[in-house]
């Protein structure tokens, strides 16, 4: 039978007591009235044409004569009609007759008084008749009226009974299948697929737990194929993990370790004991190297780490791992938002990089030094070829003697510039900071480039205010800093253009910048401009540089605690700019 069925039944049922409650109530009102209109009606209309009756004696001292006969007749009249007791109508006959007797003309004295004593006998009777009627009838409306209470409540009774067990009992009929459904769906949340639903009937809930039950069945045979694949999986990545060179280390939301392998372990003096379960920060509060691991930033120098009875160095990446949240579905929401699973920290250990790294920068420094030497003699020779006193040379000779001392000074200018960057990548970069004037820094490198500018009938504007503030900085890396971005701005400008040099005051820095107005560089290749051996693709008009120029001033410059960048846009020119802190 259907849910529907049974509560439109159930509901008919709760009508119908209800119907018949009110008709049993209904029937024994009616009763007690009866009764009681019985009384009124019958009894004493009888009393009252007694009553009037005796009036119409009393009225002429006892006797009937023409005045009071004709109204004690109308009374009489009425009272034959009101006859209901036994033995009322034989005394209303015998007092028609008396009556009759009393209004004879012929009738004696004697006939008629014994007459008017009848009258008044069977008044009596009639009276007493009526009287001991409504005691009687009074009797049983009172035995009437305490039946109908003793029905009616009984009848209340049996019906607040069934009323009160249908409210008690119908609502589990309906809440507790729902129930047993509640209860098992919260044993199926905490995985307990062995959960069963037992409804009995053929409704709607033994639908419902047929198909609860069916679930169940499925979700354990899905989680048991699932759970051993699972741990498959888990075994093999968690066996991956333990044998990866790189230490690494898996935190969960909550900054709890989660899992490090064999090399993190080493790394950290650390066991799984120790470490699983607990909190990076307490743990990092007695360990200084996982205190470094978790303030550092990904995007800092390498990490030094005494490691393999050597200093090593690892690389650190940390990657925030992010799972869809469906804590809180909305139907709205068109993408669904993620939430932080925790982070994993991988040390990559570059040891053997930073090694060949050295030795790479040791080789270019020795070799550029070995080059230095040799390349100042043969500027010195060229100087004295270029003397008439040891020997005048033909026009030909003279312009080879100018391209060897070209190439000799673009040599000696590559490796200066190398031995600056073997200072700065092994760390030994000397730098003599002071306080100084940028005029004093940007009157240096105009010195330097003057006269260069003026062979290729080139411009240079300096806009400056007098009064700037001093900077911390080395004056002659600095100034040869502005002297890199001078020269290129005079190789790639045409002759009789113009070069504009600024300094000015900028959110406590002091800003140089060098303007010029050549092609451009395309944004491609403003990214990777301060790149170590980077060079911009030429037309083959400018002879490009070593690639070490810009690398090297971005170096300088962030040693000083400032900043350099590059504005530039095809067909617009290019503009340099570095800046420094206000001393």
């Amino acid at each position: 039978m259907k849910i529907k069925t049974k509560l439109r039944l159930g509901f008919g049922f709760l009508f119908l007591v209800v119907i018949c409650f009110g008709g049993i109530s209904l029937y024994q009102l009616n009763e007690i009235s009866v009764h009681s209109k019985v009384i009124l009606k019958d009894n004493y209309k009888s009393l009252v044409y007694v009553s009037e009756m005796r009036a119409a004696l009393d009225r002429q001292n006892g006797t009937l004569n023409q005045i009071n006969s004709k109204m004690f007749d109308q009374v009489l009249k009425l009272e034959e009609q009101n006859v209901t007791e036994k033995g009322e109508k034989e005394a209303v006959v015998a007092l028609r007759n008396a009556f009759q007797q009393m209004m004879a003309t012929d009738a004696i004295v004697l006939q008629k008084s014994q007459a008017l004593s009848d009258i008044r006998a069977q008044l009596r009777k009639i009276d007493e008749l009526n009287m001991d009627a409504i005691v009687r009838k009074n009797d049983n409306a009172q035995r009437a009226t305490e039946k109908a209470t003793l029905y009616l409540g009984i009848t209340a009774s049996i019906t607040f009974l069934i009323l009160f067990s249908f409210i008690v009992n119908f609502p589990g009929f309906i809440a507790n299948p729902l129930r047993e459904l509640l209860k098992g769906i919260g044993e199926i949340s905490r995985k307990n697929y062995k959960q069963r639903l037992e409804v009995k009937g053929s409704d709607e809930f033994s639908e419902l737990a047929l198909a609860f039950n069916k679930m169940a069945v499925e979700l354990k045979n899905w989680d048991n194929s699932n759970i051993a694949q699972l741990k498959s999986e888990k075994q093999r990545i968690e066996t991956i993990i333990e044998h990866m060179q790189d230490a690494i280390i898996g935190l969960n939301d909550k900054q709890e370790v989660l899992f490090l392998n064999k090399v993190a372990k080493q790394l950290l003096d650390l066991n799984s004991v120790q470490a699983i379960g607990k909190s990076a920060i307490e743990l990092s509060q007695k360990n200084e190297l996982l205190r470094r691991v978790l303030a550092a930033h990904t995007d800092e120098e390498p990490l030094k780490i005494y490691a393999n009875e050597k200093e090593s160095y690892f690389l650190l990446e940390n990657r925030e791992i992010t799972i869809p949240n469906f804590e809180e579905p909305n139907e709205d929401t068109v993408v669904t938002t993620g939430k932080s699973a925790g982070k994993v920290y991988i040390l990559k250990n570059i040891t053997k990089f930073k090694e060949l790294d050295e030795a790479k920068t040791n080789f270019i420094a020795t070799v550029s030094h070995e080059l230095k030497t040799p390349l100042s003699s043969i500027k010195m020779s060229l100087k004295l070829l270029n003397d008439e006193r040891v020997g005048t040379m033909n026009e030909e000779q003279t312009q080879l003697v100018t391209h060897i001392k070209e190439d000799s000074e673009r040599l000696l200018k590559i490796t200066s510039e190398l031995l600056d960057l073997a200072q700065v990548e092994t760390g030994n970069l000397q730098l003599n900071i002071v306080q100084t004037s940028p005029h004093q820094i940007v009157t240096l490198a105009l010195d330097v480039v003057s006269f260069q500018a003026e062979q290729n009938e080139i411009q240079l504007e300096l806009i400056s205010k007098n009064n700037l503030p001093n900077v911390n900085a080395d004056v002659q890396k600095t100034a040869w800093v502005l002297v890199n971005f001078l020269s290129n701005a005079l190789r790639y400008s045409a002759k009789k253009s113009k070069i504009v040099i600024q300094v000015i005051e900028k959110d406590q820095f002091i800003e140089f910048s060098v303007k010029d107005f050549g092609k451009g560089i395309e944004e491609k290749h403003q990214k990777r401009l301060f790149d170590r051996y980077y060079q911009v693709p030429t037309d083959g008009q400018n002879k490009s540089g070593s690639g070490l120029g810009l690398a090297i001033s971005k170096d300088f410059i962030a040693a000083e605690n400032g900043k350099i960048w590059v504005e530039s846009a095809i067909g617009a020119g290019s503009k340099f700019c570095f800046s420094l802190p206000i001393a």
